[in-house]
């Protein structure tokens, strides 16, 4: 699926040009009608309602994971919106290595050799992106334009 995420948001992105918010409310509208319809049909909605009156104090727990995945979201989707599908893949798998490595590196967590080479070749891929990323200078305005007016005479 993840495969297919990046080329659906290009194309939204390049046919309608939403914003970050516009994307994340019409996203987070459709999987609250979704999970909500699923919810209640498989009767999670009752067990969890008897198990939060059983431990009420899960609610703050509860509303700190969704302000924080919200905000965290909120941030996704405006770079989705303003950068592009690939910035976010790129932060996002960077987040990730360095989650790992603060595993290791804070809490003891070990990994095998493959592991440590799997993060090896992706900050080598980041660095090399960003090495040799430096030196292109971004497209000047007119050249955007050429490449805009040739692909609508097509």
């Amino acid at each position: 699926m993840d495969g297919l995420t990046g080329a659906v948001q290009e194309r939204i992105r390049a046919e309608s040009a939403p914003s970050g918010h516009q994307m994340m409310k019409t996203t987070n509208g459709y999987s609250t009608i979704f999970l909500a319809i699923g919810i209640l049909l498989t009767g999670e909605a009752f067990q969890f309602l008897k198990f939060a009156s059983r431990h009420y104090y899960i609610i703050y727990n509860l509303l700190a994971l969704g302000l924080t995945q919200a905000v965290g979201q909120l941030f996704l989707y405006v770079m989705v919106s303003d950068f592009g599908p690939l910035a976010v893949s790129i932060v996002t798998t960077t987040r990730k290595c360095f989650t790992v490595l603060a595993s290791v590196l804070f809490f003891g967590n070990t990994l095998n050799s493959r592991q440590w080479f799997g993060a090896a070749a992706v900050f080598a891929g980041l660095f090399l992106d960003i090495f040799y990323s430096k030196g292109k200078s971004p497209p000047k305005k007119k050249e955007k334009e050429d490449k805009k007016n040739l692909m609508d005479s097509k």
